[in-house]
């Protein structure tokens, strides 16, 4: 759909209908309570009863309210939404987001029908029903999670769109541990109206994401085709976690949001086909999100890695295998550039094979001379650092020194560092400089990974 999608993203007047007057944990007034105290924009109560809640006065209709609200919130029950959707036309409001559920997903598919028409009609935008709604960071938030229990990322330049809220929301606790930012996080539910596709349009021209991922269930009839049409154009990474992958799982989607799961064999062969990157699971879209965020270019997957444990880098080197990643051998030339960075009492001791052994007895600085050696050497296009921060030699600046030694070289660099928050300062080092850290050797390889396939087969 053509529209201005801005009301929904930007707004600066919101109304949320359905606050009750005697029930303070219902969902909408959780919604009124967040948006009234936590965010930057004027929000009004609306109930057709009037009154007040506490200091705030409720408004009998949309009509009453002293201005037009930019984005109206319905969490109204399912059979009131239509005439809320027409009262929401009527006063010029510029978008909704449906909460209710009762829609499709429960047999009611004409309900639904009769929604997505009246809006479809006046070119009025909504997300749901059935939903969370949307989440944008320091701006507002729909979600009918008290304040205090939701994990909120940082800002930044990732955008996640959900059907499932529950996924969204354990995606966002996820990003907020690993250190990745939002621009905006959206559960569409039902999509009975604005889509993917509608988002993926949106996003790709929205100068604050850098990164579009997305949890599907399924689509409606050859709308997977207009998908991978437009995120294979976009020219920003599009990540895709597919759900319903088994008949199982087909019926689950089905009962969830009534959408078509598909053949996933078949969607799974297009996505790679088209450059567009696949997660199989929860952990890798977490960690293809992370790399993709830090770095744009795609790389042939040649990795170096430095580490100060000969098993962990014996483990790096088969998780690499595994996923069809390089570790090349390095020239002597490679060896001898490393080799004269080093510092006297390692120089003899460590291995400057791939893996780099730097050893247990090894400085910052021999993780720099490491860093600038394998940066100079056409052997390898990326850099899996794996460290161990109570190795004696190494310190909490370690992370930003390593983070800027490339500053001047396209070769990404991704970091292992077990996420302890006696190690925060030295994981945000790398993060603040935008190199990714992951608290695992799978996740640090599931970084490069990104890249490698972020590209057309």
């Amino acid at each position: 759909m053509k529209t201005d999608f801005k009301p929904l993203f930007a707004p600066k007047t919101m109304a949320v209908v359905g606050v009750s007057l005697t029930n303070a944990s219902h969902p909408a007034n959780v919604i009124f309570n967040k948006l009234n105290l936590r965010y930057p924009v004027k929000v009004y109560p609306v109930n057709p009863r009037g009154g007040r809640i506490i200091r705030d006065k409720v408004y009998k209709s949309l009509a009453d309210l002293p201005e037009r609200p930019d984005h109206v919130v319905i969490a109204a029950r399912a059979p009131h939404v239509p005439a809320i959707l027409e009262d929401c036309i009527a006063c010029g409001a510029g978008a909704a987001t449906i909460i209710s559920g009762g829609f499709a997903e429960s047999g009611r598919r004409d309900l639904q029908e009769q929604i997505t028409c009246l809006a479809g009609e006046a070119g009025f935008p909504f997300i749901g029903p059935n939903c969370l709604g949307i989440y944008v960071p320091d701006r507002f938030d729909t979600f009918f999670l008290p304040g205090e229990r939701l994990v909120r990322p940082m800002k930044g330049n990732v955008a996640l769109v959900s059907q499932s809220g529950g996924v969204l929301v354990d995606q966002m606790v996820k990003f907020a541990g690993q250190g990745i930012g939002l621009s905006l996080a959206v559960s569409i539910g039902n999509k009975a109206l604005v889509r993917e596709t509608d988002l993926l349009r949106y996003l790709a021209r929205d100068p604050a994401t850098e990164v579009i991922a997305f949890y599907i269930e399924g689509f409606a009839h050859r709308e997977g085709r207009l998908f991978v049409e437009l995120a294979s154009k976009c020219s920003k990474p599009v990540v895709v976690l597919k759900a319903g992958k088994s008949n199982q799982g087909r019926r689950a989607v089905s009962s969830h949001t009534a959408s078509l799961a598909g053949d996933y064999a078949v969607f799974s062969q297009v996505l790679a086909q088209h450059g567009i990157v696949e997660a199989r699971n929860e952990y890798e879209l977490l960690s293809f999100c992370e790399s993709l965020s830090c770095y744009k270019q795609a790389i042939e997957g040649k990795v170096g890695i430095i580490t100060v444990s000969g098993g962990h880098g014996v483990l790096a080197v088969d998780t690499c295998t595994a996923h069809g990643l390089q570790v090349p051998a390095l020239d002597e030339t490679a060896k001898e550039q490393i080799r004269t960075g080093l510092s006297s009492s390692i120089r003899e001791i460590a291995s400057l094979e791939n893996p780099v052994d730097l050893t247990g007895s090894a400085r910052d600085d021999d993780f720099i001379a490491a860093a600038n050696g394998l940066l100079k050497t056409r052997a390898i296009d990326c850099i899996l650092l794996s460290l161990l921060p109570y190795s004696p030699g190494i310190s909490s600046d370690l992370g930003a020194r390593l983070s800027h030694v490339d500053r001047n070289q396209e070769m990404p660099i991704v970091a292992y560092v077990p996420h302890v928050e006696k190690y925060r300062m030295l994981i945000e080092g790398f993060e603040l400089n935008r190199v990714p850290v992951s608290n695992s050797i799978e996740g640090a390889v599931l970084m490069l990974e990104a890249l490698r396939r972020c590209q057309p087969c």
